[in-house]
């Protein structure tokens, strides 16, 4: 066996095809990870369904092209298990007997839950899946008895429930579980063309598996400084989405893009230029790992059926620990 740091289960909604700010947020930490954890990574599709419960038609296929993206960007089936949440029942089993023992009002102070019924008030869910997606996400994790779990700054006391479902199991049943803990990424938020954050919402994204062209066509769309005129007008390069992008894309030209800028002996357009430059360089090949999955539509199915048939193996076994634990066996 592989020498190990920990055991790592993260998982994203099935949104479609993924951008920029969804790989730089989470995906590009994941390829790092897996050289060096034992990582599962779902597709929550039931998680999906708490939101979008009225209308799952396009669930299926959100699914094969956010995997595709995955893959794409570099995750690896014989380096991690890539599968579908749903594909593996003993995640739900474990939230099923983990709710018996989930007091009310834990998850009634959940930050999030008041926060999003009433950001998606349209959606109407006020529902019980909904309201006890936290029992579910501690399942996700726990069923592969992962000890590490990776999360922006932002999402870190989302853990923290987490934690104490499994601090009380192991009261109430034994010592079964490892408590999850977070591995804070560096997260890198990138603006969108038009200097909002990066968001599908906003039809302002750059999509992780764009051509090169495409790429060039959205970076030449970008907004720069507002109050640059002419072309040798000093700029601001702290209000520029164009700066903001080359601290991510061009780190080592940074201080010599700052100071160009400043002076103003360097126009936006260049600068933009050599922004889509520094930025197909990261890109194409991921774009073009893109176009090699799409040429061959069942590889993307059967990495899928491979890792969830080791998801199960491994979820199984903790619930007949869980079964024993609890009296059913």
């Amino acid at each position: 066996m592989a020498d190990y740091k920990g055991t790592i289960l993260s998982g994203m909604r099935p949104t479609g095809t993924l951008h920029l700010g969804n790989y730089m947020g989470a995906l590009e930490n994941w390829v790092r990870l897996q050289d060096s954890y034992r990582c599962f990574f779902s597709v929550v599709d039931w998680h999906a369904l708490t939101t979008d419960y009225q209308d799952p038609s396009l669930i299926k296929k959100n699914s094969e092209q956010m995997v595709v993206d995955w893959l794409a960007a570099g995750l690896d089936p014989d380096k991690a298990v890539i599968f579908r949440q749903s594909r593996v029942k003993q995640h739900a089993e474990l939230h099923l007997l983990l709710s018996m023992l989930v007091p009310l009002g834990w998850l009634e102070r959940v930050p999030t839950y008041k926060e999003q019924l009433k950001n998606l008030e349209e959606r109407q869910i006020a529902n019980y899946g909904f309201f006890g997606y936290p029992v579910l996400q501690t399942a996700d994790i726990i069923v592969y008895k992962a000890d590490t779990v990776p999360v922006g700054e932002d999402q870190a006391s989302h853990l923290e429930l987490a934690r104490e479902i499994v601090r009380r199991f192991n009261h109430l049943y034994g010592p079964l579980f490892p408590e999850p803990n977070t591995l804070l990424n560096a997260v890198k938020v990138l603006p969108g063309v038009d200097g909002r954050k990066m968001s599908k919402s906003y039809n302002n994204y750059i999509a992780l598996t764009a051509s090169p062209q495409e790429v060039r066509e959205k970076v030449s769309a970008m907004i720069t400084d507002p109050a640059r005129v002419r072309k040798n007008d000093p700029g601001h390069p702290e209000v520029c989405s164009v700066f903001a992008m080359h601290k991510v894309f061009s780190e080592d030209q940074v201080p010599e893009i700052e100071s160009s800028c400043r002076a103003g002996t360097i126009g936006c357009v260049a600068c933009k230029k050599n922004l889509a430059t520094s930025m197909v360089g990261v890109m194409e090949p991921i774009h073009a790992r893109k176009v090699e999955l799409e040429a061959n539509p069942g590889r993307v199915e059967e990495i899928l059926r491979a890792g969830e048939e080791k998801a199960r193996i491994v979820a199984e076994q903790t619930l007949v620990e869980v079964r024993a634990a609890m009296g059913l066996e």
